[in-house]
């Protein structure tokens, strides 16, 4: 049994995780930087303790003192929410060799999976479609030019450690080609360490359909459906749902044992998504797999009842599925909006700084996710997103009325934030319509 857990994230997940254990008879460490002091999750947990200065590379991505809080707290497991260390598998390995149970997938596996090659080739080995594009590494230009002509035209140059947007570049042409090879390699190389690049076809605006899977360490895998994460600006998510829409139960039911083969060829263990790109034909392809709980999960939650926090902890601790698949029923639909401190019309500038007035919405099917109250004060190291509001309602067009309801009763005072901005995305015709994809916003900005 867990009996203790060491939360090592900070803001919103950090302090969904201390909720969870809390339910669970759980104990809780918390750790924070010396400008999260007067953090929600530092507040809320059994015990708190200092992990150093504002700085990521101080505190929250400080592997050595994360290991020593656990120990000096007594804490048997570390639940690494999304970001941070999540999906670094030397931090996981550390935990290993301590002893301490990682409340996520063994080190092994996340390496494998992080490497955007080696997961590409294991996904194949399973027969499941991936984008036509560079079985192996490139490290220059030439051999790169190579891959393009086989994969065709445009293509993306992707970070084979990539994540998050970086080490990422589209090239329409052979013109473009080495000058977007060399941007995005440089970026990978200031990012990630590492300047191995991979090629592939660029598929023109297809939607980001991912499937939430679970997987114990006896053999068993469920997937939990889909959820439509098109709306993004720069790669990066900003409005998500479930179900997806443009999906039929015959697509739906393929996509679905799709990710369930893929987890199980990679030997997966925990709670992760399997991300496909779906084209307007219906062909989808294999894109990477996320090895931690993602920041949309509520919509998950939303529509079959299960918490899949509890459920990685269980996991964790050796459980079997508290679920079969024939168990799992997707009912409603629920729309998540993450709410940013920035300002949208200066180009998304981050805004830290104090909450003088808070007002959060309410109502039956209305959960806000978040760790900001009135007087705190945001701090500028860190990102931008401050919360975001689920809900769930028994249609979409229900569902959308809901979601428009409470952005529009959500009040923050004393900083600047994308509430208005993400509420015209949930006003524009062709998201009522449900005719989304990767390059909706950019679309809806000219």
């Amino acid at each position: 049994m867990i009996r203790k857990v060491l939360v090592a994230n900070r803001g919103e997940i950090a302090v969904r995780v201390i909720r969870a254990c809390r339910e669970m008879g759980i104990e809780t460490v918390a750790v924070y930087s010396e400008a999260d002091r007067e953090a929600l999750h530092a507040k809320l947990a059994d015990e708190a303790i200092c992990i150093g200065p504002a700085a990521l590379a101080d505190s929250y991505l400080a592997m050595e003192k994360i290991i020593s809080a656990t120990v000096v707290s007594g804490a048997d497991a570390i639940h690494p929410g999304y970001g941070l260390l999540s999906e670094n598998s030397r931090f996981a390995e550390l935990c290993e060799k301590c002893n301490i149970v990682f409340i996520g997938p063994p080190s092994g596996i996340i390496s494998r999976l992080g490497n955007k090659q080696e997961a590409r080739m294991t996904m194949k080995g399973a027969h499941v479609p991936v984008i036509p594009g560079s079985d192996s590494a490139v490290y220059d230009a030439e051999a790169g030019l190579e891959a393009a002509r086989e994969a065709g035209y445009p293509v993306m140059i992707k970070a084979v450690l990539g994540g998050g947007g970086k080490g990422m570049r589209m090239a329409a042409d052979e013109a473009e080609f080495e000058a977007s090879f060399y941007v995005a390699q440089t970026e990978a190389k200031n990012a990630f360490g590492d300047t191995a690049m991979y090629v592939e076809h660029y598929l023109t605006r297809p939607r980001h359909i991912e499937v939430q899977i679970l997987a114990d360490s006896h053999g068993n895998v469920i997937h939990l459906g889909e959820r439509d994460c098109s709306i993004q600006r720069n790669h990066q998510k900003m409005i998500e749902e479930a179900p997806c829409g443009a999906l039929s139960e015959k697509l739906r039911r393929e996509m679905g044992e799709t990710a369930v083969r893929a987890a199980k060829a990679a030997g997966y263990v925990g709670a992760g998504t399997i991300e496909f790109l779906l084209e307007r034909d219906g062909r989808f392809y294999f894109m990477e797999m996320n090895t931690r709980i993602q920041v949309e999960h509520p919509v998950t939650e939303w529509i079959t009842g299960i918490d899949l926090i509890k459920e990685q902890i269980r996991i964790a601790a050796g459980a079997k599925l508290s679920y079969t698949q024939e168990e799992v029923k997707i009912a409603g639909h629920s729309i998540e909006v993450r709410i940013n401190a920035e300002k949208p019309e200066e180009g998304f500038r981050p805004c830290p700084g104090t909450v003088t007035g808070l007002h959060l919405p309410a109502g039956k099917g209305v959960r806000v996710d978040s760790a900001i109250y009135s007087g705190y004060a945001i701090p500028p190291f860190y990102d931008s997103m401050i919360g975001k509001i689920s809900v769930w309602a028994k249609s979409r067009k229900e569902a959308i009325r809901k979601i428009q309801s409470a952005l529009g009763e959500m009040i923050i005072e004393g900083v600047d934030t994308n509430i208005d901005y993400q509420y015209s995305i949930l006003n524009h015709p062709e998201f009522l319509a449900g005719n989304v994809d990767i390059g909706f916003l950019e679309n809806m900005q000219r």
